[in-house]
This record gives C-alpha cells, sequence and structure tokens, in this order.
C-alpha cells in the first residue's frame, strides 16, 4: 500500500459548504475537484453540480470529500470511510476479497472511468472501506 489511510467525507449535498468551511477553519487548498455533471457517469440532472469528488489538503492535513449519490441518504456512520491507495492489482485484490468476507459490498471491485480498479466495502466490523489502485 502507499501512505496512509485516508479519510473520506460524504455529505448530503453540503460538499461544498464543508470544503469552504474546512478552507476557512485550516488554511488549506481544494483541488480536484468535479461534479457528478462534469464526471463520464450517468448521473439525474438533480445532482449534476453535487460533487462526486474533491481533495482537501492543509500541511499534512488531507481530506476527500463527495456528495451522496441522488436517493442515498447519508447518516452518521456511514459518513465516513477510509481509503486505501494500492501498488498493484493483485494486492487490492488480495484485500478487497479479505474484507468482503463476512462483510458487505457496497461496489465490486472493477474498471472505473477515473482510470483506477475501485472497490468499496464495509468490513465485518462496520468500517467502510474505499480501496483504489490507480492504473499507470
Amino acid at each position: 500500500m502507499k501512505g496512509q489511510a485516508t479519510p473520506y467525507l460524504m455529505f448530503d449535498g453540503k460538499a461544498k459548504e464543508a470544503l469552504n468551511f474546512y478552507k476557512d477553519v485550516f488554511s488549506g487548498e481544494i483541488s480536484n475537484l468535479q461534479t457528478y455533471g462534469e464526471a463520464d457517469y450517468p448521473t439525474p440532472p438533480e445532482a449534476h453540480d453535487l460533487i462526486i469528488h474533491a481533495q482537501f489538503k492543509s500541511g499534512d492535513l488531507f481530506l476527500m470529500v463527495s456528495d451522496s449519490f441522488p436517493g442515498n441518504s447519508v447518516v452518521i456512520g456511514n459518513n465516513i470511510s477510509l481509503t486505501l491507495e494500492f501498488e498493484s492489482e493483485e494486492e487490492i485484490q488480495k484485500v478487497y476479497e479479505t474484507l468482503s468476507q463476512n462483510g458487505t459490498v457496497f461496489m465490486e471491485l472493477q474498471d472505473t472511468f477515473w482510470g483506477a480498479k475501485y472497490a468499496k466495502v464495509k468490513d465485518a466490523f462496520g468500517v467502510i472501506w474505499d480501496l483504489n489502485h490507480t492504473k499507470s
């Protein structure tokens, strides 16, 4: 794996507001902001301006942020996950299979429109993991 686990914060339509708040509080920078409408992803019109992904950095503080997809509610407990970046497809496959055992798969391990292999899994202990391997 590469680096530390990264907190991924999920919001119910308020990701932009939260990012700007964190920017003021922590004097940081917002980067890689993309809306659902800008992404090559089938999206209903009401989600066009919602954030599908953004990053926030201030010194060593690094967060990833998104709005939930329409129809998916944000409940305290499912609004944060830990993101792991992997160095190989073999490594992500092994971790995905292990976390999936006795867990819940939210998104199967698959190739994505952002050029990565990705999965989202809640393990047997209720921890939600975003698994990502960016292909070169």
